[in-house]
């Protein structure tokens, strides 16, 4: 009975009183490896003979050890086409709250028009064009006026239900320039800011996602590339609503090895550190997986004991090279 009341009393805050609360789009340790779903002009990026594509998968737990986890999954395919001048991409993410209580399923198709600025530096321009079902199980909220005396929960509730599911349309966009050993990035998400109500109050929307990131591709041994043995420090600067997120990491390669360490900062004044995090992984030519821990620092949050995090990777190869996508270290890593 008390973790079923903590779901309600949880969902309830979180979704049905939109004036206190504002939803918020789920966010990925790994950003680097959730490229469409990080900003929507990496379509068609994929580096594997010039011109190839990749389909990836994501998993996040968020904070298991307490009732109501976040669960979060992607599945993703994206790859690049000379004759369209850019890249197209598919992009699925299923979000879990309160254990089924809520559910966010975010379905898009996206594409990236390539710009060359030089030999070395190219931009892209993305747009994804996203459908958003949230899905709400009413039967498992508690109410006050179910409540009896002596037996608990039994009555039934006379509180007013809104539908089970809602549908919403979205544009996402983005920009991304990058060259051989750096890139840099600028994503707007939820354009259209879609309602997110249902009792259907028009006031209750998501809120813009704006983020900005960057890379950068450093060898360590002359003559060899990054790709061989080298460092690459990230940064993700995103801020929804009332709500702001800095992450910094620096990844270590060594051939097939990738090992890397981070910190994440939150609230409007980035005052809080809120987890250290840390990464280990394989990167093969075409084969690609890592496993992040967010190990937790904030007080507030102790008893949550972090975070998991999977990403799993494949790219094919075309059959020749694209005679119009470079191949950047930068954007191989993942």
């Amino acid at each position: 009975m008390g973790k079923t009341l903590l779901i309600a009393i949880v969902g309830c805050c979180l979704f049905l009183a939109p004036n206190d609360a504002c939803a918020q789009d789920p966010m990925f340790t790994q950003f680097y490896a959730t490229p469409l779903y990080t900003n929507p002009a990496t379509a068609g990026t994929a580096q594997c003979n010039r011109g190839g594509g990749r389909a990836v998968l994501n998993y996040r737990n968020q904070w298991p050890s307490l009732p109501g986890t976040y669960v979060t999954s992607t599945i993703s395919c994206d790859q690049h086409f000379d004759k369209i001048k850019g890249g197209l991409g598919l992009l699925v993410l299923r979000d879990i709250a309160g254990e089924g209580l809520l559910t966010s399923t975010h379905a898009g198709a996206t594409y990236s028009h390539q710009v060359s600025l030089n030999d070395d530096v190219y931009m892209r321009f993305g747009v994804e064009g996203q459908i958003i079902q949230r899905a709400l199980d009413w039967s498992r909220l508690l109410w006050d006026d179910q409540i009896d005396a002596t037996r608990g929960f039994v009555a039934s509730t006379r509180e007013p239900l809104g539908p089970s599911t809602i549908t919403s349309p979205n544009v996402n966009a983005g920009w991304l320039i990058y060259a051989k050993s750096f890139y840099g990035g600028i994503a707007v998400h939820n354009v259209s800011e879609p309602v997110q109500s249902f009792y259907g109050d028009p006031d209750a929307k998501l809120p813009r996602r704006y983020t900005v990131h960057a890379g950068y591709a450093l060898p360590l041994v002359r003559d060899q590339s990054a790709d061989s043995i080298g460092l690459r420090p990230n940064v993700l600067l995103m801020k929804q609503g009332g709500f702001t997120q800095f992450n910094a990491s620096c990844y270590f390669n060594l051939n097939w090895l990738i090992a890397g360490v981070g910190v994440r900062l939150v609230n409007k004044q980035l005052s809080d550190f809120e987890s250290y995090l840390g990464s280990i992984g394989y990167r093969g030519k075409r084969f690609r997986m890592a496993y992040s821990y967010d190990l937790t620092l904030d007080e507030r949050r102790s008893t949550t004991r972090g975070s998991h995090e999977v990403s799993i990777a494949y790219q094919w190869c075309s059959k020749k090279d694209s005679k119009k996508l470079r191949s950047d270290e930068c954007l191989a890593f993942w």
